[in-house]
């Protein structure tokens, strides 16, 4: 029970699969009341039916894509929890001509796009929520290699990733008076919806399988381990940091 008594945020959550649903079960399971986000009414069904019946979770919905949701998911948070612990922001988001083509051919629209709801949606959504942090709260997101390696078909999305792994640092030196850490980890390709998205995904499994030191897979569990220790108090002494979770992949150079 890590994280018995302690409030916090998922956002978003889109099925069974999503990272964002390993984190906010395991941290329930460790004794959090967990806030699942949701992007719209639709994806909002989906994550009620796996919320049914469960304790300590709440349901809040936001589309990254409007500033005005901002303000809205604050006062709700503030109205049903006051003040929270942890915010855990998995989102990642490029459109479809954005990974098809080659990312010389990104057009500015597409990287707008892609880099306010892969980044900046974790920079305004820390923003509006600042002052309800508890003292020692935690904030977390989700990166990929492909932010320091050039990744077949992976494009916008690894430049996107590399801001948001420089953004952290930032953050970390900016909510750090606050006693707030904030930090990153960086799983392995697995498969989700939003990997999915990326041509190629079950190659790139097999290929971090075949030449990772820990001869064992890893996925969505493993992502919410490390995430719950990272939520919890445990991690006090933790910032700015960049935890992969990938068998040892980035470590070696086959």
């Amino acid at each position: 029970m890590l994280l018995e008594g302690k409030k916090g945020l998922v956002l978003n959550v889109t099925n069974k699969n999503s990272i964002g649903w390993a984190i906010a079960d395991l941290a329930n399971q460790h004794g959090a009341t967990v806030g699942i986000g949701a992007q719209n009414e639709r994806l909002q069904e989906g994550v009620d039916k796996l919320i049914a019946g469960r304790e300590r979770f709440d349901r809040f919905q936001i589309d990254f894509s409007f500033e005005e949701q901002y303000a809205v998911l604050r006062e709700q948070v503030a109205q049903t929890y006051g003040k929270i612990d942890f915010l855990v922001h998995s989102v990642g988001y490029a459109p479809k001509t954005a990974l098809d083509n080659r990312f010389i051919e990104t057009s500015l629209e597409d990287f707008q796009i892609a880099m306010n709801a892969s980044c900046y949606s974790l920079i305004r959504t820390a923003r509006e929520l600042e002052d309800l942090f508890n003292e020692d709260a935690s904030v977390l997101t989700l990166s990929y290699l492909g932010s320091t390696r050039a990744m077949p078909n992976y494009n916008i999305m690894g430049v996107c990733k590399a801001a948001l792994e420089s953004a952290i640092r930032y953050l970390a030196l900016d909510l750090g008076p606050k006693g707030i850490r904030v930090n990153t980890l960086s799983p392995g390709p697995v498969n989700t919806i939003s990997g999915r998205g990326v041509k190629g995904l079950g190659d790139m499994i097999k290929t971090v399988a075949d030449a990772a030191p820990l001869k064992r897979p890893y996925g969505q569990a493993e992502v919410a381990g490390s995430a719950v220790y990272l939520l919890s108090d445990l991690s006090q002494g933790v910032s700015g940091q960049l935890i992969f979770i990938d068998s040892g992949y980035n470590a070696v150079a086959l």
